[in-house]
This record gives structure tokens, C-alpha cells and sequence, in this order.
């Protein structure tokens, strides 16, 4: 019968073929629908030709009749047959559409997607790695976090407003975050802010590039610290900017007098806490010159203050934002260190001068979104929860730290030197160039440890960029002397 409809022994074969069945086979109505797009795609159900009747097709594939009403009326719903009084018909394809569709059943090969040449100055530097791993930089205890007190939080912010909470928020966040991290960066960071002025983002890298959406156009120039952090040389490469590195020294960004009048930044990223990866603390003396020259270039600095909370010696250092009552600095900080990686909340503080014109443009970029968490980090924040959490966080890190520093100095024993070791969650180990960072990283990643390559954070790697960026935040103090016993054992390994 179905020979007779379609007048092709091939095309018989195709629609008469056996369904699959048994354990794990998919529904055979899937199986109908599936095996007669392909065929139709690769010409071998030509435009014209009559389908069999619903009967004749579900008596031939023992299926019952529904089955098959079900998948032409979909085949009809989705244009690849028509349906009239005369019977069921494949529907006539374009010649463009009939040529892709023949391609369809052999993908094109890689080189003939065309993607946008932003991407191949975007390159990948990144592991896949499992946070848990010892020695992973920028990984918080995570064991170590209060997680009933944010159970308890989150469901008081659930039961206040059961519904609303399943709602889109307000586009730059829920204000009742907002005036907590206000008030909280005015005491702790002496930022000069309201909630007025901030913007709840995707983490600090979704305010990086919030920042480059705000404030260029393509083609214009960021100066990024080199070795910096390499979330800010995406979003800048993302924006299409025409980026230049500055070289970090033991006292922050160095910028050499010429860059301003041959290469005038439009944005300037820094750390000036902690530098990342170095640790080096920006000095007062540059900062001031700094705000200086960009208000006289008409540039803007991006403050990144991502770890600022945890100073192991000293007062905590004040954030640059607030030398000056007009400084051109954007404010950047998250929650991805202080709290959790996975809560997946930055903010940024826009400067005065541009706060009001630019909200307009930010509510219609943004959507507002991730309301409970943002309530549940308010609550968490105005019960005080927070700051405890950070003071314990700091006793800790500060243990763990040093715990590190020790066994560096007992264990490792080969020449080094230790960066910027007075804050953070990382210390970064500075060593001879026959000790190859890469190498060793590679090595060590296969015995189950974690530490970066300090060579994969610059952009024009030099000879004292070698070395390791060691995270101690998710790794107990007791377990230093054998991992850097272990990490001594690959660097000798790869130097020999």
C-alpha cells in the first residue's frame, strides 16, 4: 500500500521500517516525527509526494492510528507537510531552504562560522577546576559559612513577601541591598555613596562591564594593570577597546609620564587595596596623582575593591573613591569572596557627576532579577550576620595565611619571593625562570592541587612574572607542609 502512495521502493523502505522499541527506546510518536523531518530535509520525501493515509502508515509500522494523526498534524503545525482534502503532502521548499536543509545532515565545518573578531582577542587562560581543590585562588572557606543563618534570613525574606519575591525587581536592585551596602561601604570603606548611586550587578564582572557599556566606544583606550585580573581584560577586549597594558609594581599601577599625552585612557582598571595578582597596595602618592591626571584627561578609574575586607595587619585600608568629594573613580565590589562564588552579586557605585543621566539608560540595559537572594543579603547584613561572618572569615585567613608563609619557608626550598602577603585570600610566590609556572601548574593540577600560573594573569609576560598564585582561603592550615613539600617536588621536576 505504501509502495503504491509514494511510487519509490526507498521512500516504502523509509516509512515502513520498524520503530524502535523496548526499554529506554523514546516515544515512538518522537520517533514518527523525527524520521520524517530528516527525510524531508535530505530530499528523500520530495516536495510533492503524498504522505500515506494515517491508517495505511499505522497498520504498516504497527502503531496505533492516533500516533500518526498526532505527528502530521505537528509536521503541519511546524510547515513540512500541508494538509488538505486531497490527502497529506510534503510542503515545496525554496531552492536556499532545500540546499541548507541537505546540509543539515553533515554539520559545516568549524572554520566556516563566522564569529566576531572581538573574540580572538578574548583568549582563554581559565581551568575548569572544582573550587574544593587545595591551593584554588579566590575560593573562600566555603565550609566555614554560616549556612543556617542565611536559611533563617532567606525564609524571613520569603515569608515577608511570598509573591512579590517571584517578580521581576527593580532593574539596578532591590533598594533595600542597595541602602545596606551603602551604609555599610560609608563605615567600613569610607566610600562616598548613597543608594542612590548604586547598581546591583552579576558579580563584579558583570559592573566591569556595565562600566565599558557606560562609559566608551569602541575603539577607545583602557589602561589594565599588567599582571591584572583577567575578567577585566575580558570585559575591555568585550567592548572592543584598545587596550594598554601598566606595569604593577611593589607600590601599584606604574603609568610612565608619556602614556598620557600618546595613549589617553578613556577607562583606567586598578586595585589599589590589593592589587590582584601581585597583592601590592597602591601608595598615596600615586593615588592622588592618579585622580588627578584622569580628572584632567577626562578619564575614569575603576576601582575593583574585591577583597578589600580581609587585611591580616593593620587597620583596613580606605577605599580611593573617597579621597577626594568629586574623584572620577567607579566603584566596583562583590559579594563573590566576603560570601559565596555561587551568589553571584557585585555592585557598582557610580561618581556623582554622572549618576543621574546615566540611571535612565541602566534601567532599560538591565532586568531585575535574583530578588530573594537580594533580600536575603540585606536581611543578612542588617542583622549584623555579616560583619560577623567577616570577622571570623579574617581570624581564619589570617591562620591560614601564615600557616602558609611557614611553610613556603621551611619546605619549598628553592629560591623564591613572596608578593603582597598582608591581605586577601592568596599569596603569590615569584621564582626563577627555570622553574617554568606553567609547567608546574600542569603538574600540579594532575596531583590535586590548584595553584595559577602568575604568567597567565599578563598581558605581555616578562621574566619576573613567573611564578604561583597559591589561594589558602579553601585549604586548612595543616595541610601546608605537605602540599608545598608536593608543589617542591614538581618544580624540581620540571627544572631537571
Amino acid at each position: 500500500m505504501i509502495n503504491a502512495t509514494l511510487g519509490n521502493p526507498a521512500d516504502a523502505a523509509l516509512l515502513s521500517s520498524p520503530l524502535s522499541r523496548g526499554p529506554g527506546a523514546p516515544p515512538r510518536q518522537r520517533q514518527l516525527i523525527q524520521r520524517l523531518k530528516q527525510a524531508i530535509l535530505a530530499g528523500q520525501l520530495p516536495a510533492g509526494g503524498k504522505l500515506p493515509s494515517s491508517r495505511t502508515l499505522s497498520e504498516e509500522l504497527d502503531i496505533s492510528r492516533n500516533t500518526v494523526l498526532i505527528a502530521y498534524e505537528q509536521l503541519t503545525a511546524e510547515g513540512y507537510v500541508i494538509a488538505d482534502r486531497q490527502g497529506t503532502r510534503v510542503a515545496p521548499l525554496s531552492a536556499t531552504a532545500s540546499s541548507a536543509a541537505k546540509q543539515a545532515a553533515a554539520p559545516p565545518a568549524a572554520e566556516s562560522f563566522v564569529t566576531a573578531k572581538r573574540l580572538t582577542r578574548i583568549v582563554s587562560t581559565r581551568y575548569a577546576h572544582d573550587g574544593s581543590v587545595p591551593m584554588t585562588p579566590g575560593t573562600p572557606a566555603l565550609t566555614q559559612f554560616p549556612i543556617n543563618a542565611w536559611r533563617r534570613a532567606q525564609d524571613r525574606a520569603l515569608q515577608a513577601a511570598p509573591a512579590a519575591t517571584l517578580g521581576y525587581g527593580h532593574p539596578v536592585g532591590e533598594p533595600a541591598l542597595r541602602e545596606a551596602i551603602a551604609q555599610y561601604l560609608r563605615v567600613s570603606r569610607g566610600v562616598r555613596c548613597d543608594a542612590s548611586r548604586i547598581v546591583i550587578t552579576e558579580g563584579a564582572q558583570g559592573a566591569l562591564a556595565l562600566c565599558v557599556q557606560l562609559l566608551t566606544n569602541p575603539g577607545d583606550t583602557a589602561w589594565l594593570e599588567d599582571p591584572g585580573y583577567r575578567g577585566a581584560k575580558a570585559a575591555f577586549h568585550a567592548g572592543d577597546l584598545d587596550v594598554v597594558a601598566m606595569r604593577v609594581d611593589a607600590d601599584g599601577i606604574v603609568i610612565p609620564e608619556h602614556a598620557w599625552a600618546t595613549q589617553p585612557p578613556r577607562l583606567i582598571q586598578t586595585t589599589p587595596t590589593h592589587q590582584y595578582p601581585t597583592g601590592a597596595v597602591l601608595s598615596l602618592t600615586r593615588r592622588l596623582d592618579l585622580l588627578e591626571r584622569a580628572r584632567r584627561a577626562g578619564a575614569w578609574i575603576i576601582e575593583d575593591d574585591y577583597d578589600s575586607e580581609f587585611r591580616h595587619q593593620g587597620e583596613p585600608i580606605a577605599a580611593m573613591q573617597g579621597l577626594l568629594p568629586d574623584a572620577p573613580v567607579l566603584y566596583v565590589g562583590t559579594f563573590s569572596k566576603t560570601m559565596f562564588p555561587a551568589l553571584r552579586l557585585g555592585f557598582l557605585v557610580l561618581p556623582e557627576a554622572i549618576a543621574a543621566q546615566a540611571m535612565p539608560s541602566i534601567t532599560e540595559m538591565l532586568r531585575g532579577g535574583h530578588r530573594l537572594e537580594q533580600l536575603t543579603m540585606a536581611a543578612f547584613i542588617e542583622n549584623g550576620q555579616f560583619s560577623r561572618h567577616l570577622g571570623r572569615m579574617r581570624r581564619l585567613y589570617r591562620e591560614r595565611q601564615s600557616a602558609l608563609r611557614d611553610a613556603l619557608a621551611a619546605h619549598l626550598g628553592i629560591e623564591h619571593e613572596v608578593l603582597g602577603g598582608h591581605s586577601g585570600l592568596h599569596l603569590t610566590v615569584r621564582l626563577p625562570a627555570a622553574y617554568s609556572d606553567v609547567a608546574i601548574v600542569e603538574r600540579a593540577r594532575k596531583m590535586g592541587m590548584n595553584p595559577s600560573a602568575l604568567s597567565s594573569f599578563a598581558i605581555t609576560p616578562l621574566a619576573e612574572d613567573n611564578g604561583l598564585v597559591i589561594g589558602y582561603g579553601n585549604t586548612g592550615a595543616e595541610r601546608f607542609p605537605a602540599l608545598v613539600r608536593r608543589i617542591r617536588e614538581v618544580a624540581v621536576e620540571v627544572a631537571s
